[in-house]
């Protein structure tokens, strides 16, 4: 690299970073300055201006604001105040967030569930928030029967038509007023107080409810602004699911701090995609990294280099396809990034350098709060040295991402999981390296070159990313379990040619042959379709270490590749929902793309 190209690095680095700091100077965790103040002070500044694009309807800043006020007004109606907890189970639309916008402006905190749950981890996920009030899409009835009578002290409110055995939330709504609620509702709440639970698999089983306060919400709504230089002229699409946070708070956040307008979709769609945005003059668009491998997939469209786009962000998108976006789609600025819902370790690649996730320079090391440990991948925990003290990775050495944790810092802070000390403790790493610090572990790890550049690895132990979704292995392993006839099952994520992510695999231990149609049929109603074990490994005796875990190394290295594997296996066939032989044939048809997931 040429002088002309450090200097230009460094100038891009630094003025990202500068104005990223502009963004964040006014957060504080004392500060009685929250979310909807912010945006109730946008929406009054560009009141006539469009806010919402969707479905060849405009909602203008006025109207949005008018429609969450709705929402807070029935909120007060039916009881709630400030501190309490209402779900909101609903597929992406223009309500979706206007009733979370609307909820917050009487301090309700708001759980935003994932659509695609159902059974017991819809039930869980509702009842560890200790929600009050559930608000569902009428398109959800199917999966909210999964969980109806099982309910204790939560009233359900059906969006958008009626579902059996749920008040009439449209009609209730037609009954409010359109004006702002007195900030009263609110006036005893700070920044710190929280504002949503946002969902996210871990290590311990069941999706845990990490809790966002209105700062860190504050401060993830405005991380990517300054990186794709948004602003009130621009268009962001957003076709990634409102439950997650790089669309539903990031990518949301773009439009709702700036003035802009979100040209929202309800579910991605490779074939449509450019029209989307070539027709709504789109700017700036959120992704997840399979979003473009299924773009790069599909034949190419006569819209996809005729854009005004000028950059994007997101994270999960693999080297290989990224050179391969860059070449065909001709997107000036792609920002790759790092970090989790509730995490305190982030970065930006605001550079573009292919490949990386976000870099931090080695003269500004000391004013960033994180740092790469060595790591033993069999015992999954970072490694001590004989003080007892974890030990600092080298230039290019693979190690677990912690940030160090400070309560009055907005990227520093970690609030934990809502009624849930156990699984919040499991994240802090104590005595780093010194006596008494503490550190946030990422589950995660990742490498840095000597030029500051960060990039992603793998995910440690017991989860794994598919489909754009955190799999528990653990959950994965329960809902097999509870099948008659399965006494062990060690769950694991293996890699699938021309996908991202890791497809779920398990080792099972029957001691009697297993009815497959029955099976096939009993995890897709345990387990949302993206935790749905993909590949399936029968043996006799489960291999354990030591100390009794399971071994997954040797089982994730050897894949599904039959000539590796003597076990008989099955694999689920897409076209029939059934789990089928894993033959030689099949598996040469998964190496040649002929199969895909």
């Amino acid at each position: 690299m040429g002088l002309f190209d450090s200097i230009k690095r460094e100038v891009t680095f630094f003025s990202a970073l500068s104005r990223t700091n502009n963004w964040m100077k006014d957060l504080s965790p004392d500060s009685q300055v929250l979310l909807p103040d912010n945006w109730e002070a946008i929406c009054d500044q560009f009141n006539s201006k469009p806010a919402i694009m969707f479905e060849g309807k405009t909602w203008t800043y006025g109207q949005f604001d008018g429609r969450a006020n709705l929402y807070a007004h029935w909120a007060v109606s039916i009881g709630l105040k400030a501190g309490d907890v209402v779900s909101l189970f609903m597929q992406n639309r223009p309500d979706y967030l206007a009733a979370w916008y609307g909820l917050t402006k009487v301090g309700v905190i708001v759980a935003l569930i994932n659509h695609n749950l159902q059974g017991p981890s819809l039930l869980h996920c509702v009842t560890i928030a200790k929600s009050k009030a559930a608000i569902v899409g009428a398109e959800q009835a199917d999966l909210w029967s999964t969980i109806d009578g099982q309910l204790t002290g939560v009233s359900v409110w059906a969006a958008g038509g009626l579902i059996p055995n749920a008040n009439d939330l449209d009609r209730a709504l037609n009954a409010q007023s359109n004006k702002r609620p007195s900030r009263a509702y609110r006036e005893m709440l700070t920044a710190k107080d929280p504002c949503l639970y946002v969902y996210t698999s871990g290590t311990t089983g069941n999706p845990k409810a990490a809790t966002l306060s209105h700062l860190r919400t504050q401060g993830m709504s405005r991380s990517f602004i300054a990186a794709t230089k948004t602003g009130p002229g621009d268009r962001v699409y957003c076709p990634l699911p409102l439950y997650h946070g790089t669309g539903g708070i990031c990518g949301v956040g773009l439009v709702l701090n700036t003035g802009a307008t979100l040209v929202l979709r309800r579910k991605f769609s490779a074939t449509q995609f450019w029209d989307d945005i070539v027709d709504n003059e789109c700017t700036v668009f959120a992704y997840i990294g399979e979003l473009f491998r299924y773009l790069v997939s599909v034949p190419p469209h006569p819209k996809e280099q005729t854009h005004k786009l000028k950059s994007c962000f997101g994270n999960g998108l693999r080297p290989d396809v990224w050179a391969r976006a860059e070449e065909r789609f001709k997107i000036p600025l792609i920002c790759e990034f790092y970090g989790s819902t509730e995490g305190n370790v982030s970065f930006i690649n605001v550079e573009g350098k292919l490949g990386a996730v976000g870099r931090i320079p080695g003269y500004l090391k000391k004013r960033f709060n994180v740092e790469l440990v060595r790591f033993d991948i069999e015992e999954e925990k970072p490694i001590r040295n004989e003080e007892g003290l974890c030990e600092k990775c080298a230039f290019d050495e693979v190690g677990e991402a912690i940030g160090k944790i400070d309560t009055t810092n907005v990227r520093a802070r970690f609030d934990g999981y809502a009624n849930d000390k156990a699984a919040s403790e499991k994240k802090l790493l104590r005595d780093v390296f010194e006596k008494g610090d503490l550190w946030f572990r990422t589950g995660d790890l990742l490498k840095q070159d000597k030029l500051g550049y960060f990039y992603f690895v793998d995910r440690i132990g017991d989860t794994y990313r598919w489909k754009s979704e955190n799999v528990s292995t653990n959950e994965v392993g329960e809902a097999l379990c509870i099948y008659p006839g399965i006494e062990q099952a060690n769950v694991y994520g293996v890699d699938v040619p021309h996908a991202d992510g890791r497809a779920g695999m398990a080792v099972i231990v029957a001691p009697k042959p297993i009815d497959l149609a029955a099976l096939s049929a009993h995890v897709r109603t345990e387990l949302p379709s993206y935790a749905v074990p993909l590949f399936l490994r029968f043996q006799t005796e489960m291999e354990v270490t030591g100390t009794f875990k399971y071994r997954k190394v040797d089982l994730v290295k050897a894949g599904f590749d039959p000539a590796q594997i003597s076990d008989p296996m099955v694999w689920m066939n897409p076209a029939t929902r059934l789990y089928e032989p894993l033959t030689a044939e099949i598996y040469e048809a998964f190496q040649l793309g002929q199969i895909r997931y």
